[in-house]
């Protein structure tokens, strides 16, 4: 046995199996007696979320599932936006694409980072993506990134501009990882996202877009269409 092999020996030996499992339940009954009581309602979990973001220094606006492709296009076009990533296979995406004008180029992100990276970092403006959910407590969206929409598109464009749906925030957390079952299987990337990157110096000099987007937009879709 090699020296690894010898300390978990030990460890597992000075607690068993058994012993962990009842630390651990016992452990989750306190945790959920912590945050246990009344949750916010739909339209509080709403006014945290944007009250939490915008002390972040994010720029957060609602809108109807109708509404939010045209003002984004908009909003886009102002702030000087010429190339835009965004999975266009993707219902949002595509809506938002079909609303861009005809000045703006949409990217999907095809290929892999290693074949366009030095373009990506020189001529992309901005990211969109569709948040998998939010927290409304802290103000934080939590990003599932996939083949199509990779951690990348949030974190490397100087703008962020992240899509939510209201109808998926939740009040904690503990809510959140309790709701989507994350004890069942825990997707292997979660990107949490509480407002534009942000750093200080010894001087406690605030600057933003060090290591993230210097912008991030959030649109709270309130009402999605109806199928």
């Amino acid at each position: 046995m090699n020296a690894r092999e010898r300390m978990l020996g030990r460890l597992r030996a000075a607690a068993p199996v058994a012993d962990a499992h009842h630390a651990l339940d016992a452990l989750d009954a306190r945790i959920a007696a912590h945050y246990a009581g009344p949750r916010p309602d739909a339209a509080a979990r709403i006014d945290a979320l944007e009250s939490a973001l915008r002390a972040s220094r994010a720029e957060v606006w609602r809108a109807t599932a109708d509404e939010w492709p045209a003002q984004l296009a908009e909003k886009l076009a102002q702030h000087g936006v010429k190339r835009l990533l965004l999975d266009t296979a993707g219902e949002e995406g595509a809506a938002l694409a079909g609303a861009l004008p005809a000045t703006m180029e949409s990217l999907p992100f095809a290929g892999p980072l290693e074949a366009w990276k030095g373009e990506l970092f020189r001529t992309v403006d901005a990211g969109f993506t569709v948040v998998r959910s939010g927290i409304a407590a802290t103000g934080t969206l939590i990003l599932a990134p996939d083949a199509r929409t990779p951690r990348t598109v949030s974190l490397v464009p100087p703008l962020h501009i992240a899509l939510v749906y209201a109808d998926t925030l939740h009040a904690t957390l503990h809510d959140a990882a309790r709701a989507e079952r994350w004890s069942d299987g825990m997707p292997s990337n979660l990107v949490l996202a509480s407002g534009p990157s942000k750093t200080s110096d010894i001087q406690q000099t605030l600057a933003f877009g060090a290591h993230g987007p210097r912008w991030m937009w959030v649109v709270i879709v309130t009402a999605r269409n109806k199928p």
